[in-house]
């Protein structure tokens, strides 16, 4: 595979976010095994599976310019509050509209 044909959302992920797929399939989907692996508990184990679905779903969505998907990606990441990051996004869309 050429890394041209490899997914933008792929190449979005950190190496910890990586290590973290690859041991949850090889323990086909067990959050249970996983948990046992990372010596934590269930519920933190389901905060990063949903947390790395938020950041997939971020990056997987083409028609949003690199700016949008980068308050996201903050907000995912707990750098801003998710309702800052809505108001940030919608000046900036109501901006380019109005240009």
């Amino acid at each position: 595979m050429d890394k041209k044909d490899i997914p933008k959302w792929l190449l979005a992920l950190e190496q910890e976010d990586l290590a973290f797929i690859k041991k949850f399939v090889i323990h086909s989907g067990s959050l249970k095994e996983v948990a046992k692996l990372y010596e934590v508990s269930y519920p933190t184990v389901r905060v990063k599976l949903d947390r790395l679905i938020q950041k997939i779903e971020a990056n997987d969505q083409e028609d949003q310019s690199d700016f949008v998907q980068f308050i996201k990606q903050l907000s995912i990441d707990d750098r801003i509050e998710l309702e800052e990051a809505k108001l940030i996004i919608e000046k900036y869309k109501a901006e380019r509209n109005d240009g």
